[in-house]
């Protein structure tokens, strides 16, 4: 049966003052701390370095880069162009014969359509030197999962996990490969599609925690190691470092609706961005070793009309100098993609399984299984659909 819009309506009335009462609350609180945004500033960095330094550790973050350029937070890039030609012909100047590569994956999981559970993980790249001639490059690489991949049958790990754990891995191993095929490439750039501080598996037990873990220290540690820079790009960032930063700095109120780039949004136009920022988040960093204290982020103001996106950045970048130089090619790849960076975009493209490759995928597993003489049943509604097509 399809939605009712007036039953819907008529919740959403009877519980407007609730809606109304937390969006008051967060304003409030959300004044609060952008009222001490003015301490990110010249003025204030003698202020700020001075109360950081009481705070040594889980600070939340801790400024890196001279306040000197900065007006509540903010450092302005002074990017405006009359029109799209304009802001591409800038591109050029920046971009040309500069290499990006990135990665994405995609999975079919694990279903009921067959006896044995068997997943398939795809990872696509795409390598643009950006070059006058227009050459690029884009492939993909895939896996089989068997059951024995899968660990069916231990206790407490989702199958499904076990899919997403691999298309990381896949997807981290061939961006080390890349970095180390291309040592020392100060004119190249590699993007991972997601954040480097990898709080997302602190809900997971430790064994996977652990694996996310190492597979990222691993990213790091490659792209220190033949300095090829690295900037990890996410567009929606929920993220709070620089928020607790100023909660503890300043005794702000405590505030969970609050992230960091909700607080600086409001004083950015398209291309500025936040000072640099070494990342001392509280929990899985704790984890990292000796690269607890190597992750740095800015916030990037990608769209006119939606938050900026946060970047993360192995501190070696900063300290080689080329952190400007990054930042310029990060925005060129959000100009031509028109607002998420167009290397990205297309690996995504590369690697993204549709229905008919996975009607194709049980096709030829249903072929395979059949010469092999292997004991593998589909499900009469797959069946059915695979002769369809």
């Amino acid at each position: 049966m399809p939605l009712k819009p007036s039953q819907v309506h008529e919740i959403l009335n009877a519980k407007r003052e609730e809606f109304a009462a937390f969006n008051q609350e967060t304003w409030q609180q959300l004044q609060q701390y952008r009222s001490v945004l003015a301490n990110l500033s010249a003025a204030g960095e003698a202020d700020l370095k001075a109360r950081a330094a009481k705070h040594p550790v889980e600070l939340g973050a801790r400024l890196l880069e001279s306040l000197d350029k900065a007006n509540n937070g903010v450092i302005s890039a002074n990017l405006v162009w009359q029109n799209r030609e304009q802001s591409l012909a800038w591109v050029r100047q920046r971009l040309t014969g500069i290499t990006t590569f990135a990665v994405d994956g995609s999975q079919i999981y694990p279903g009921k359509d067959l006896s044995l559970p068997v997943a398939l993980v795809q990872v696509g790249w795409f390598e643009n030197p950006h070059l006058p001639t227009g050459e690029y490059e884009k492939d993909v690489v895939l896996d089989v999962m068997t059951p024995a991949d899968l660990q069916v049958g231990n206790s407490g790990e989702p199958v499904d996990r076990r899919v997403n754990m691999r298309r990381f891995q896949m997807e981290i191993e061939r961006l080390i490969d890349y970095i180390k095929a291309h040592a020392k490439a100060k004119d190249c750039l590699v993007f991972l599609d997601g954040s480097l501080v990898a709080t997302f598996a602190e809900a997971f037990e430790a064994k996977s925690r652990r694996f996310y873990v190492e597979c990222l220290l691993d990213l790091l540690a490659t792209s220190q190691t033949y300095e090829v820079p690295l900037v990890a790009y996410i567009d929606t960032s929920y993220a709070q470092d620089l928020s607790v930063m100023l909660r503890t700095l300043y005794d702000l109120p405590d505030s969970q609706s609050i992230h960091d780039a909700q607080l600086v949004s409001k004083y950015m136009e398209w291309g500025d961005r936040t000072p640099l920022f070494l990342c001392q988040r509280s929990g899985i960093l704790a984890d990292y070793g000796d690269q607890s204290n190597q992750i740095a982020f800015t916030y990037l103001k990608a769209n006119r009309d939606s938050y900026p996106a946060r970047l993360e950045i192995p501190l070696w970048v900063y300290q080689a100098g080329l952190l400007d130089r990054v930042i310029d090619w990060v925005r060129g790849e959000i100009i031509i993609g028109s607002g998420y960076p167009y290397v990205i975009e297309t690996a995504d493209q590369t690697a993204v399984l549709q229905a008919a490759d996975r009607q194709a995928f049980f096709k030829i597993l249903q072929d395979w299984a059949e010469t092999e003489a292997i004991n593998m049943h589909f499900s009469r509604k797959m069946v059915s659909k695979i002769r369809r097509r």
